[in-house]
This record gives structure tokens, sequence and C-alpha cells, in this order.
């Protein structure tokens, strides 16, 4: 058995082998989402050496696979500790940035249509539709639910996407807006304390609300909420403080690596996965536009104007669009303000993207 990984290693395999090598030192050098990013590069490592007993009936990464990902159960843990560590407050203090929200994500249902159209069968489009939502676990989900094959270029694809809001947004936003729009002011929230009752009864009723229209959505919605609760009970302190801390560190630690082991050179090298993860781009692409061309429409009814760049934070990478859109706020008028909506229309994104999640697999499961 020695130096037979050397002897049987093919060129796919290399090629793969580079593959985790680029995405280690995209996450340590360039720190594009290396809690996910370094994982998965080290467990793509791990899965394409010829004869790796980390893969296969015995090996450790099949297993966590198998106990965590088939099963679902690494996303859903994952979704408490998010639950934990998000403030609802903003959005709760501007409840109208919820349509922000749900309008950036019509970007998945017309990716799901192209890929429909290229041929992708209806499983596979909604899966890959689902990287718009910017929610790197909800695509997980999803895609281990709809189509577990193609979880490793999805997972890649949403992270990168992810990490890449910097470069990404500012074009488009910059493309669909006139200077005088993205220097539109909107008035601050208003100073009024979100009460403690208020703060413990959104989880519930959000929960309650989505379950009795989509029972599919209790178990990324109810995770997603039960975390929050955590945080704004203010009688477990130590239970959410070890959802936002040890839970959501020890789960993206093994959710990352067993993912990366999915990155097989026979199920990633194929000309379906470069469409794969060009779609995604389109997704997100979509996403971004469709936030910030709904800002434009809400001005047509409004005496008090909208900043549509506000818009394009409806995706749920959350805090990084918010921050973007005030950097440009800034940029076209350094006194103009827009994070707390911004920050609003980002938190929204995060429930409307696990709603969006739950009605696809209410649809095509």
């Amino acid at each position: 058995m020695l130096f037979s990984g050397l002897t049987n290693i093919t060129w796919q395999q290399v090629v793969m082998l580079a593959v985790g090598g680029t995405l280690i030192y995209l996450a340590i050098v360039k720190e594009y989402e290396p809690v996910l990013l370094l994982p998965i590069g080290f467990g793509a490592i791990l899965a394409n050496i010829p004869g790796s007993s980390a893969i296969g009936p015995h090996g450790f990464l099949t297993v966590l696979y198998e106990a965590g990902i088939v099963t679902e159960l690494f996303p859903i843990l994952i979704f408490i500790g998010i639950g934990a560590m998000v403030d609802f407050g903003p959005l709760l203090e501007q409840p109208f940035t919820l349509f922000f929200g749900a309008a950036a994500q019509l970007g998945i249902f017309l990716t799901m249509t192209f890929a429909v159209l290229a041929k992708f069968p209806l499983n596979e489009a909604a899966a890959i539709g689902i990287i718009g939502t910017a929610d790197g676990p909800t695509s997980i989900y999803v895609a281990s639910i709809l189509a577990p094959n193609l979880l490793g270029p999805i997972s890649v694809a949403a992270y990168s996407y992810m990490s890449l809001v910097p470069i990404i947004q500012p074009p488009i936003v910059r493309a669909l807006t006139t200077p005088e729009e993205r220097k539109i002011r909107m008035e601050p929230a208003r100073s009024k304390k979100i009460s403690r009752l208020v703060r413990i009864l959104f989880p519930i009723i959000i929960t309650v609300i989505s379950g009795l229209i989509a029972p599919v959505s209790l178990a990324l919605v109810g995770s997603l909420m039960f975390g929050n609760l955590l945080r704004e009970a203010g009688v477990v302190e130590r239970l959410s403080k070890t959802a936002q801390n040890e839970l959501a560190n020890l789960i993206s630690l093994l959710l990352g690596i067993t993912i990366g082991a999915t990155m097989t050179a026979e199920q990633f090298l194929k000309p379906s996965t470069l469409l794969i993860i060009f779609m995604g781009l389109v997704a997100f692409v979509l996403d971004t536009a469709a936030g910030v061309l709904f800002g434009k429409f809400m001005n047509l009814f409004l005496k008090k104007k909208v900043n549509p760049m506000v818009g394009a934070c409806g995706l749920s990478a959350f805090p990084m669009s918010a921050r973007v859109i005030q950097r440009m706020a800034q940029q076209e008028d350094p006194s103009n303000f827009l994070l707390m909506q911004a920050v609003s229309a980002n938190v929204a994104g995060q429930i409307a993207s696990i709603i969006a999640g739950a009605m696809i697999l209410a649809m095509v499961s």
C-alpha cells in the first residue's frame, strides 16, 4: 500500500487537489469566508488522494456525511447558532423593509427557470436557484434534500459569492440607479425601544405562522427562531452563548470538511459544474437587481422616497451587504447614513431566504 496514492493518482485528482489548495488560499490570504472555505478546501484534498482512508465505507468523512448531511442535521444546527447571533430589533423598528427581503428572492425563481431550460431536472434546477439567497446553510439544506450529487459545487458557489458581495453588488447597484437616487436620504429609525415582550413573541409568532402556511418550513424557520428565542429570553444566557460560539463553530468545522469530501474528481469535474457556478452568479445578480428595482417601484407611489440601494440588502449576506450599501451612500453624499435601513433589509433577507428555501422544498418535493 506504500506509495499507492502516488502511483494511482489521475490528472483529474491533481486538478481537484489544486482546487482544494485554491480554496485554502482564498480563505487564509484573501479572507473569503474562511470559516467555511478553509475546511471545505482541506476536505477536498482528503477526498481526492487515491485510496484515502478518510472516505469510503469506514472513512470518518463518509460517516460525518451520512450522519450530518444526509439527515440534514448539520444545517439545522447551524441555523440555531445563526438565530442566536441575529438581532431582529432593526427589522422590528422598520417592518417595511420586509418587502425588500421578499423582493430580493425573485432571482431564485428566475434562475430555476433558466436551469430547467438548460436541461437540468427540476429538483437540480431548484437547488441551483437557491444559491441566490446568499445564504450558505439554506443552500446546503435544500441541496442535500433535492440534489445531494450537486452539494459540492452548490456549496462552493454559495459561499464564494457571499464573500464577493463587496465586488459583485456595487456595479449592479450603480447600473440600475442614478446619482440622484443614490443620494436619497431616509429618515432614521424612530427612537422607540422594542419591548422585551415583542422581541420574545416575534420568533414564536413567525414560527407558528410559517408552520401553518408551509409545515415543511418548520425545520429551517423553527431552528432559526429557536436560536433567536434563546437570545431574547434573557434567562438562558449560557445556552445562548453556547449556540453562538461553541455550537456554531463546531458545526461549521464539521459541515465544511464534510462538504469538501463530496468534491471528488468524478463528481466535480464536469461541464455541468461550471454551468452550476455560473447560474449561481446569475441568481445572485438577479436577486440584487430585483431588490433595487423594487425600491424604484415603491418610489412611484411614495411621497417620502426610499433609497433603492437599500433593496440590494434584501439578500441574506448579513452584514456585508448592509456595509456595502452604507459605503456607497457615503461615496455619493458623506452625510447620508443608511446603515440602519440597510441592516433592517439585510435581517429581513435572512428570514425571506429561509422561507424561499422552504417554498422551494414544498413545491418541488
